[in-house]
């Protein structure tokens, strides 16, 4: 995660996984209503012919669903990010860079300096 404008950065590494459904499906019911409608009425990154269809679809299951469970989308899910080192920069006009690292070590996090 880069912030230009901060002059900071975050940078992780380790393996991914798939959350499990009942996972997603327990965190998809702690959101606000709404967003669980969003989520239901948008296909995610599938084209639409225009904002008015979307908004239709919406006020339809916001309607459809009220006071009822709203159902876990079957293409809603999510990754999981085990870490196995975490490097915080924090950049310097004169370059002298600010590099901590935390790396996994027998189970311990580890703490270090890195030079710039």
């Amino acid at each position: 995660f880069f912030w230009k404008d901060l002059g900071r950065q975050i940078r992780i590494e380790g393996i991914t996984e798939v959350i499990p459904g009942e996972d997603s499906g327990e965190y998809f019911h702690t959101r606000p209503f709404d967003s669980q409608i969003a989520a239901l009425a948008s296909n995610q990154s599938k084209v639409i012919e225009n904002r008015k269809v979307l908004e239709e679809r919406f006020t339809a299951l916001q309607q459809k669903y009220k006071n009822r469970i709203v159902p876990l989308p079957e293409y809603w899910g999510g990754f999981r990010l085990i870490p196995d080192t975490i490097e915080f920069w924090q950049g310097r006009k004169n370059r002298m860079h600010d590099r901590i690292l935390y790396s996994k070590e027998n189970g311990k996090w580890k703490i270090e300096r890195l030079s710039p």
